[in-house]
């Protein structure tokens, strides 16, 4: 595996991260792996705690990522060039998201401490609450949204 730069978050740029660093950032939260309610006449979104089907609701890691397009082709790939155009539907508490728009990260991100659990210890994870699109029926998402959003 390759080596992570001290505290890189703080230093480099989000286009200037490797790959290895980029993934690093991600807390395993899962909360964008949720599936989301977008309204055609507002462009409103709406949150269910309905999660993609490959994702494992009790790790909050999906079970076929380096694959998952091949399963999932509307999966969306988080890239610095993709950032951009859907920042703004990435949970409140993203790093991606938070970085991109000039903020630190949150001092429970496992980057911080060390501990890959301590997003879901700090309470920002989906680990316990989401369940699997498999289980719901899409014409009953509406009645899993999260009220307050993400």
């Amino acid at each position: 595996m390759e080596k992570l730069r001290p505290r890189f978050w703080e230093t480099v740029p989000l286009k200037q991260m490797t790959p290895a660093e980029w993934e690093a950032l991600c807390d395993g939260c899962g909360k964008c792996c949720l599936n989301k309610i977008e309204y055609e006449d507002t462009g409103e979104l709406d949150y269910p705690r309905v999660a993609c089907r490959l994702l494992d609701c009790q790790t909050c890691r999906c079970t076929k990522y380096e694959e998952r397009l091949k399963y999932v082709p509307e999966c969306v790939q988080l890239s610095p060039k993709t950032l951009p155009r859907i920042a703004y539907w990435m949970p409140s508490s993203c790093a991606y998201r938070l970085l991109y728009h000039g903020h630190a990260l949150p001092d429970w991100h496992p980057l911080i401490t060390g501990d890959p659990d301590s997003t879901y210890t700090a309470g920002f994870s989906a680990r316990g609450w989401a369940v699997s699109e498999t289980e719901v029926d899409e014409e009953d998402w509406d009645d899993y949204v999260i009220e307050g959003g993400l």
